[in-house]
């Protein structure tokens, strides 16, 4: 049989000897090449110190990716499979992340097609039956349905087919086989229960064992341990069992011991640990470590010594279909190798690291779980940090341990043995797992790094191909096989392979780009592939192979050329690229000037290295474009000149300062520009970025001074003034352009040279500006402020003519010039504020300022001399600041500091001018007062002529006050507000009723005297019924009310007259009237039910009839066909009245009234028949209401009574025959007059034996003792002591005892057994009505006759005492609410 390429990726385990070997293989017997260095444990864990990868040799046997046959799955991963579609319009630029986690395909499934054929083969020829299990060592062994075994070794041959079918008949199915270390014995378990040892060398029968475990159960497992002559196996009961192997004389026997028996929970699946050849000598080896999986916990035991049980871990709640999974695994920790036990049920994978300790124990550490969301039914490791899972989906996932990262996905179409029947499906060995379908087998294994990364440009995804070898160049990839030596090493085989990448990347790119199409299609294609090439070549530091072997590629397209230039801008301005060579610069040059992209070039040319330049070629660019920030770039850095930037600056700018023009936007630019390079080149920074070199600081800044201070141009005409380059930064911007000087003087301490300059460049802005009408008074104010700032500081050596400052207070206050005053003024203010120096004549000054009306300049002068009072003046005169003189006053009067007579003369000022203070703010005036001139505000008010004024002022002073000054009390309050109280009658009557209600200060008699004068009836009403005259509150309403319904009949009559003149003002007219008439009456009806709560029956009376009769009467004065609308709201109105009037004055002294009422009695009843009918209807209404109430009341308690009944007649059934305390039969002393209590726990007392174990506690009488179970409470004191044990005795108190209580429930019920008990409670109510209903009955009650007749038998946990002789005379029953038994 030929060597097929699956044979040889099986083979190819045997070369990866990393920790996952389970088991040595013969090399000769299976003729395998050798490995020319295996690596020692040593290397290996001096590898794993730095939390590297595991790497594996290089397999020399690994098939080539392209000649893999059509069976070999290659799977991609889920994140190679997303590959961007270039059709996209948008211009998006891809950009790399280097961080970002691509695995590719990491496991490579082939089928194992030579045993796959066999397997169906041998099951239509010879009827083995279909596969069942399958397990893998140095060969690979099958085990089907009709009990053979078939042998394959490496190749896929068939070497032996073991059993017949004789015995497949008598044994069952194969359910489980095991090949130990050294391939020479095979072990298979049948599904009848059988074991068989086959010689795996021969195919001859070893031993067939029979009896090892309990008949008729099925092998589940069946594993060899490291130890050849021990075995363990698992039966379908749960059980497990150790098989000893013996040979004595010849005489082969098998030793059968039970380590686990089903009957304590039944174990699914066990795992012995068996070290790799590398760690045979593992102290752990000794221990012969078994692993058993019940459904509700993993016992770890140790078969020698002697049996030992190590550890048991119960598992949390999981789905009780699923079934737990075990796998061992050596693993590097902290440069130990220890074993890992991986175990899982459900969804969550939990790992034991299991140690040997120094002391011979074993050590069981639980480590950190992974959590997935699918059920799992199989579990393998791979190598030492990954993990193979299969779900219930037949999903395939490899997870990295360490990052819990799920790193392939791949479905298991062929389905597995049976529903999720996986046990025997699945088997690993050395880095590869085999799984058994049903008519198939398939292997994994981790493909080899490079293998990965063919697999991912074969299907053409060559950025995530990129980003995954980054991972490999940075050791950041997860399980990486193939990749050894040491790290620079691994870089250097990593980098030439993304090289070779980067080239295919950009020749398929370039094949692939759109022939014809539009341009944006194109650019798009390229803009996702040229950034990528850029990144990294970057990251691997190779700008070589950048611009020399990819660009002369890309050259030959225009459209990739361009976007690749257009790329290169980002990584300048980061940083990541300084220098290119000159045809790249000289192409950039170009293609960024032919597509205008100049901002672009301008931010290029700043970050790079100005050797790349050709210097001569970008000036003349960035001249003929205004690239002003490049131009001056190259001039600094290129040719040191920093002189010459700065003119060609002025020359733009200059020109159309002169002849006064206004400045474009760009000029403006231009002119900030300018500032900005003399600042830096003053301060010692390079412009746009970076610093000047050291050594070249002071020259330039010196350069500088010279440049600004030259008295003409270089090419100035005859008209040109002196000093044109300050003149022009001047009139730029003045204030900026002192700015920069101010920070330059700042760093000019002991350099003689710099202040030589400083005094030149102050004398030369004195002459420019002072006396020059072009300046404005802000600008020249700007330059004394500098000056008088740099003249304030200690070490100060400049001199200023002090005559100037005295032209500049001239020029400032010169009180013609209407023009800037503000400006002028604030000018001014902060000359003055800057102090020091300048000191100029006060008097002189404050004559000037006050003639120019510069107030705050008073003000400042004012304070100098705290004329205090003075400064109010100047506010009250100031039409911009009047506002703030209130917060002046008040901080002046209320802080520490002003001496008492400067408060009193602001006291006398304020008075003086307190009406136009008022006048200003009436509220803040207010609060000033109430502050500080409480005690002059009777003063105030005479001040005061115009009441309008004093209304608003007085209502602002005594509204009330929430803080500190809530409860200041003025002089003569009541005063006050009745003062208040007249005006507000006259200014704002509607406000009158809220302030009566909400103020407290007024005399009622003053008040009511004030109201009436102004006939405010409301107001007035109020305040009688404050006073407590009903009366006379009431006859005010009414005779507000008549003359409101006056009005409304007067307008109906009015509207007969004028039926065809104005209808619809008419119409308007009325509703408003009604409206009042309405409100009128319910503020009337409102008054009669507050004041009717506490009159006698008689003076209601007084108060509704008239009211009654009022309505009545209206409602026969409106007359005219148009009033029947107002004579139907009136009636309305009236029966409102009737049934406000019920409620407090008996219904017979109404219809009286009625009756006998002239404007009814005269009629016809039909005329009153409404209102009769209306309070005959309300009065039925009230009747039903009232039954309907009292039938629900006697259901409720006729129900509760009810259940409370049938609760006391349950019988109560007793659990022995004899008393729990003498133990005799109670039947036997049933002839003397013993007593028996039972309680519902079922436990029988003697009344006598509970008595002497005093489980009573007594109260009044011996018939009002409570009883308690003996057993049951003194079992729960037992328990638990303390207070708690009282509410539990109280559970069993004996029940012809309890009286009827509401109790609640408590926690003892635990207390009482097994039986829970609820408690149904009578709340207060329900307690009362019974007391009642027990007092009515002063003979025997209904329910007692009945619970007498029946003994009462009770079923609450509550004794029942039961007389030898009947029918005491004193039987009594008293009730407790009925439990609620669950059983």
């Amino acid at each position: 049989m030929s060597e097929s390429p699956d044979a040889r990726s099986l083979l190819s385990a045997s070369s990866q000897l990393n920790l996952m070997e389970v088991d040595a293989i013969d090399d000769k017997e299976f003729d395998i090449p050798q490995v020319d260095t295996p690596p020692t444990l040593e290397s290996i864990l001096n590898e794993l110190e730095d939390e590297e990868e595991p790497f594996v040799l290089e397999d020399t046997c690994v098939l080539n990716t392209d000649n893999m046959d059509a069976h070999s799955c290659d799977t991609s991963s889920l994140a190679s499979s997303d590959s961007g579609d270039p059709a996209h319009l948008k211009r998006k630029r891809r950009t790399v992340d280097p961080n970002a986690t691509v695995h590719g395909s990491v496991v490579r499934h082939s089928l194992l097609k030579g045993i796959s054929a066999q397997i169906v083969s041998a099951a239509d020829k010879v009827d083995a039956g279909l596969p069942t299990a399958i397990t893998v060592s140095g060969v690979i062994a099958v085990g089907t349905s009709h009990g053979l075994a078939l042998v394959f070794d490496a190749n896929q041959a068939l070497r032996l087919c073991l059993g017949t079918k004789a015995t497949g008949a008598e044994f069952g199915a194969v359910s489980a086989l095991s090949i130990n270390h050294d391939c020479s014995r095979l072990l298979c378990g049948f599904a009848k229960g059988q074991i068989t040892m086959w010689d795996l060398a021969n195919g001859k029968l070893l031993r067939s064992i029979n009896d090892a475990h309990p008949p008729g159960t099925a092998i589940l497992h069946v594993k060899f341990t490291d130890d050849p002559t021990l075995a363990v196996c698992n039966d379908s009961g749960g059980s497990v069992f150790e098989l000893a192997f013996r040979r004595v004389m010849g005489m082969r026997s098998c030793d059968s011991r039970c380590l686990f028996s089903g009957s304590k929970g039944e174990v699914c699946c066990i795992e012995p640990l068996r070290a790799p050849p590398d760690f045979r000598d593992h102290p752990i080896t000794h221990y012969s470590l078994l692993a058993m999986a019940s459904l509700t916990k993993i016992l770890v035991i140790g078969l020698k010594p002697s049996l030992k049980v190590w550890m048991t871990f119960p598992y949390t709640k999981s789905d009780p279909s699923s079934v737990p999974q075990l796998a061992w695994q050596f693993v590097p920790v902290q440069k130990t190798v220890n074993p890992i036990l991986a175990f899982c049920k459900g969804d969550t994978v939990h790992f034991l690291l299991v140690k040997k300790e120094e002391t011979g124990t074993i050590h069981v550490i639980k480590q950190r779980q992974l959590h997935l969301s699918c059920d799992i039914i199989s579990l393998s490791w791979i190598n030492s940090r990954t993990l193979v899972l299969v779900d219930s989906h037949e999903k395939l996932q490899v997870v990295d341990r360490p990052s819990q990262e799920v790193l392939e996905t791949l479905d298991l179409e062929q389905a597995l043995v049976g529903e999720k029947a996986c046990y025997q499906s699945v088997s690993s060995y050395a880095g590869q797992i085999v799984y058994l379908g049903t008519k198939s087998a398939h292997i994994m294994a981790l493909r080899t790094w490079r293998e990965r990364l063919d697999c991912m440009l074969k299907q053409e995804h060559f950025v995530e191909a990129l980003s995954l070898a980054w991972s490999f160049h940075e050791g950041t990839a997860k399980a990486v096989v193939g990749l050894f030596g040491d790290p620079v090493k691994r870089k250097g085989v990593v980098g030439d392979k993304m090289v070779e990448i980067l080239f295919q990347f950009a020749e398929h790119a370039l094949k692939k780009c759109p022939e014809q199409g539009k341009i944006q299609v194109m650019e798009q294609h390229f803009h996702d592939v040229v950034p990528v090439l850029l990144d990294y070549c970057l990251l691997l530091q190779r700008p070589d192979l950048l611009f020399n072997q990819l660009y002369a590629r890309l050259v030959e397209n225009t459209v990739a050329k361009g976007v690749f230039l257009e790329s290169l801008e980002s990584y300048i301005v980061a940083d990541r690229l300084g220098h290119l060579t000159t045809p790249i610069m000289r192409d950039l040059l170009a293609h960024y000037q032919g597509n205008g992209m100049m901002d672009s070039l301008e931010r290029c040319i700043v970050h790079l290295d100005v050797t790349s330049l050709d210097i001569q070629k970008v000036v003349q660019v960035c001249w003929e474009n205004q690239l002003y920030d490049a131009m001056i770039y190259i001039f600094n850095s290129g040719m040191n000149d920093y002189i010459t930037p700065m003119e060609k600056l002025f020359a733009v700018i200059g020109p159309p300062l002169r002849e006064g023009r206004s400045l474009t936007d760009e000029e403006v630019v231009m002119g900030n520009k300018l500032l900005v390079y003399i600042s830096c080149c003053l301060a010692g920074r390079a412009y746009p970025l970076g610093d000047i070199p050291e050594d070249l600081v002071v020259q330039v800044k010196n350069q500088v001074f010279e440049f600004l201070i030259r008295l003409h141009s270089a090419d100035s005409s005859e008209e040109e003034e002196v000093f044109p380059f300050i003149r022009t930064l001047l009139h730029f911007d003045t204030r900026e352009f002192l700015n920069v000087l101010a920070m330059t003087f700042e760093d000019f301490k002991n350099d003689k040279q710099a202040l030589e300059y400083q005094q030149r460049i102050v004398d030369i802005l004195l002459q420019v500006m002072v006396e020059n009408p072009d300046f404005t008074p802000s600008q020249v104010g700007g330059l004394f402020t500098f000056l008088a700032r740099q003249l304030a500081k200690a070490d100060n050596t400049l001199f200023v003519n002090r005559k100037l400052f005295d032209q500049v207070l001239e020029f400032l206050c010169c009180p013609d010039d209407d023009s800037r005053h503000t400006e002028r003024q604030q000018v001014l203010l902060e000359l003055l504020q800057v102090g020091g120096v300048v000191q100029f004549n006060e008097g002189r000054l404050l004559a000037l300022a006050e003639k120019a009306k510069f107030y705050q300049i008073c003000e400042f002068l004012y304070e100098k001399k705290h004329l205090y009072d003075r400064i109010i003046d100047c506010y009250l005169r100031d039409p911009l600041r009047k506002g703030e003189i209130f917060n002046y006053i008040h901080n002046l009067l209320s802080m520490p500091g002003y001496s008492p007579e400067e408060k009193q003369t602001v006291r006398v000022k304020v008075l003086q001018h307190i009406q136009m203070l008022v006048t200003l703010d009436p509220s803040k005036s207010a609060d000033l007062v109430v502050f500080h001139f409480a005690e002059e505000v009777q003063q105030i008010i005479s001040e005061l002529q115009n009441d309008q004024l004093l209304f608003k002022f007085l209502s602002c002073l005594l509204e009330p006050r929430e803080g500190h000054h809530s409860g200041t009390i003025l002089p003569l309050e009541h005063e006050l507000h009745e003062l208040l109280l007249d005006l507000m009658s006259r200014f704002a009557p509607k406000q009158l009723l809220s302030f009566l209600q909400t103020s407290q200060h007024y005399r009622l008699e003053e008040a009511i005297q004030i109201t009436k004068k102004y006939h405010h009836n409301e107001a007035t009403a109020y305040l009688l019924e404050k006073k407590g005259d009903f009366q006379g509150a009431f006859a005010v309403l009414l005779e507000t009310l008549k003359d409101k319904l006056s009005l409304l009949t007067a307008e109906s009559d009015g509207g007969v007259e004028e039926e065809n003149g104005g209808g619809n003002e008419e119409e308007g007219g009325s509703e408003s009237t009604l409206t009042r008439v309405k409100d009128s009456l319910n503020d009337i009806i409102v008054l009669c039910h507050r004041s009717s709560q506490n009159l006698y029956q008689q003076q209601r009376e007084v108060l509704w009839f008239p009211l009654l009769e009022t309505m009545m009467a209206s409602q026969k004065l409106v007359k005219g066909s148009n009033a029947k609308h107002t004579f139907e709201v009136l009636k309305e109105l009236t029966m409102k009245v009737l049934n406000c009037m019920s409620s407090f004055i008996s219904l017979p002294a109404i219809i009286q009234r009625i009756l006998q009422d002239p404007v009814y009695g005269k009629g016809k009843l039909a005329e009153i028949q409404g209102l009769i009918l209306g309070m005959l209807d309300t009065f039925n209404y009230e009747q039903t209401l009232l039954e309907t109430t009292t039938s629900l009341l006697n259901h409720d308690l006729h129900w509760s009574l009810a259940h409370l009944r049938a609760a006391v007649t349950r019988g109560l059934h007793p659990r022995q025959d004899h008393c729990n305390i003498c133990l005799q039969q109670y039947k036997r002393r049933h002839d003397s007059a013993e007593e028996i209590i039972v309680f519902s726990c079922g436990h029988l007392y003697h009344f006598q034996c509970l008595q002497q174990k005093d489980c009573g506690r007594g109260f009044a009488s011996e018939l009002q003792q409570r009883w308690s179970c003996y057993k049951c409470s003194s079992s729960s004191q037992r328990g638990r002591s303390g207070p708690s044990t009282e509410t539990k005795r109280g559970r069993t108190t004996s029940l012809a005892q309890t009286r009827v209580t509401s109790v609640h429930h408590d926690a003892g019920a635990e207390a009482n057994g097994k039986k829970l008990f609820v408690e149904a409670t009578l709340d207060l109510q329900q307690e009362q009505s019974w007391d009642q209903l027990r007092c009515l009955y002063r003979g025997p009650s209904r329910l007692s006759i009945l619970s007498e007749l029946s003994h009462c038998h009770s079923n609450e946990k509550t004794g029942l005492l039961m007389s030898a002789q009947p029918g005491t005379e004193s039987f009594q029953l008293k009730l407790s609410p009925p439990p609620l038994l669950e059983e």
